[in-house]
């Protein structure tokens, strides 16, 4: 790392996540736990809750995949800080389990395929959804470079153009996945929740972004990281994507057994 570099310092470590190193690695690596054949793909949807509510979804994801060393990965911005379409294209970003450096080359191919991308890190500093995200890649790669990108957009045609130019920068690569950094419905009760999230993912499970936007839209469904979704979903459809795989549900009232008010979990995969 050079001294003038960038390292993003964690903001949300010891509030969504364990702080201390060690107690981290454990968590993750009981959420990891989960199995099974692993599988590639092109694209997924991780949720980005505090790991007491949403990791046991994260991980049943990350652990069901063969994940590639090099990440495209999308978040919503929460904070209205910085641009509206923020990229890091230098230095990295750090955990209590150490540096994840962003992949440089990767990031000058996106910012010269979609030229509305901004430099900025100030959208990045405050913001969990993509942070979150790293422990697991770290407990469960080692070795990864990544690109961060935070979307403050929500115009459809934005979103699928950024989509289609991801997808040519991947074009003919196997060694590169979009990750689309999502929670679900918000602040509902568990019932109202469930059936207007099903909604969406059977959109996402249908590779269908026009129809995400459009549903999220209709239904009123305050699914935060739709932007990132649907940008994920026209990258990978156009790579090739022909099937969406739900690896698991649930919603804050699983763990908390409040029902009124909730918030929905959704881990899938896009192949």
């Amino acid at each position: 790392m050079n001294s003038d570099e960038t390292v993003r310092q964690p903001a949300v470590a010891g509030k969504f996540y364990p702080g201390e190193a060690e107690l981290l690695r454990h968590d993750v690596l009981l959420y990891l736990e989960t199995g099974g054949e692993k599988q590639r793909a092109l694209g997924c949807v991780v949720p980005h809750a505090g790991y007491m509510y949403s990791g046991h979804v994260a991980g049943a994801v990350y652990a069901r995949l063969a994940l590639p060393r090099r990440l495209v990965i999308l978040c919503p911005n929460h904070t209205g800080a910085g641009e509206p379409l923020a990229i890091m294209s230098s230095g990295a970003w750090m955990t209590p389990l150490g540096e994840a450096r962003i992949d440089s080359a990767l990031a000058a191919e996106l910012k010269s395929a979609f030229p509305y991308l901004e430099e900025d890190e100030a959208a990045h500093r405050a913001e969990h959804s993509l942070e979150v995200q790293l422990p697991f890649l770290q407990v469960a790669l080692g070795d990864f470079t990544f690109v961060p990108v935070c979307l403050g957009v929500g115009q459809l045609a934005v979103l699928q153009a950024f989509g289609q130019a991801i997808a040519g920068v991947l074009k003919d690569r196997e060694d590169v996945m979009v990750i689309a950094s999502s929670d679900m419905n918000h602040y509902e009760s568990d019932s109202i929740t469930r059936v207007k999230d099903h909604k969406a993912i059977e959109c996402i499970l249908a590779l269908d972004a026009t129809g995400l936007h459009q549903t999220v839209r209709r239904e009123g469904i305050s699914m935060c990281g739709y932007g990132p979704t649907v940008a994920m979903l026209t990258a990978t459809k156009s790579l090739g994507a022909t099937q969406g795989e739900l690896v698991k549900y649930a919603t804050s009232g699983d763990i908390s057994g409040d029902r009124e008010m909730v918030v929905g979990y959704a881990g899938m995969t896009i192949a």
